[in-house]
């Protein structure tokens, strides 16, 4: 087993992640046709340690991605997060819902109405209105959650009628593909399913945001309209050091 990095070199790499993120993330939003200020940088923190966080944010990240509801809550008293903007990313039960709603300034992970049933009853008890976006399968696979192309527009419908959420967008986790001719066909899909529904009119219903792309493939998801991409080991390296 090779010897555990320290704590003091880890802040290093971090450090030098983050520039090169976001040199990156930049040339693809040029290459794409915008300017690198239309493309947002979500710091991944599942198993990711306060001080390695903190030191992304001293960075200049302003948007963190969690996983899971505990890890954040334990996490939170700990992270330096004044002018930094908090996300749910992970499959979000409903019974956790009244645990995270007021705590997070998105939930990201949508993929049913009755989660979204539940976010609007919750914030409605707390007089808040939650930003959230919906999680959408788009390779359709059964290992996966999230909302099919098919159930997407009655699920809006439904949606449109709470009044303490506002749906600002969508969210996807693409099917693992080897070739990168694969990886933007399904970013593609993603982009132009989101076009499709942003033309369309529903109340508290503005696709503003295209979550997609992560660490392994966010150049390819910011060529295809991508305007969040997830990175989380890219920037602080993998989550178990040997």
């Amino acid at each position: 087993m090779e010897k555990l990095l320290s704590t003091s070199r880890r802040i290093e790499i971090v450090k030098e992640n983050c520039s090169i993120i976001r040199e990156r993330v930049a040339e693809a939003a040029l290459k794409s046709g915008r300017k690198p200020e239309d493309v947002r940088l979500m710091a991944v923190t599942k198993t990711v340690e306060p001080v390695l966080i903190n030191t992304a944010i001293e960075q200049g990240i302003t948007l963190i991605g969690e996983n899971r509801v505990q890890e954040f809550l334990s996490k939170e008293p700990e992270l330096h997060l004044e002018g930094v903007e908090k996300h749910l990313i992970g499959h979000l039960q409903k019974n956790k819902v009244r645990q995270i709603v007021g705590k997070v300034d998105m939930i990201e992970s949508v993929d049913s109405v009755a989660l979204a049933r539940e976010i609007d009853k919750r914030s409605e008890m707390q007089g808040i209105v939650t930003p959230v976006l919906l999680e959408v399968n788009i390779g359709e696979e059964d290992s996966k959650f999230g909302f099919s192309k098919e159930d997407l527009e009655q699920a809006c419908a439904e949606i449109a009628t709470f009044e303490h959420l506002t749906v600002q967008g969508m969210m996807t986790i693409p099917p693992i593909c080897e070739k990168k001719e694969e990886i933007r066909e399904n970013f593609s899909k993603m982009h132009q399913l989101f076009i499709d529904f942003s033309s369309k009119i529903f109340n508290n219903i503005n696709m503003n945001v295209l979550s997609m792309g992560m660490s392994a493939d966010f150049e390819e998801a910011v060529l295809e309209g991508s305007t969040l991409v997830r990175v989380g080991s890219a920037l602080f390296g993998e989550r178990i050091y040997r």
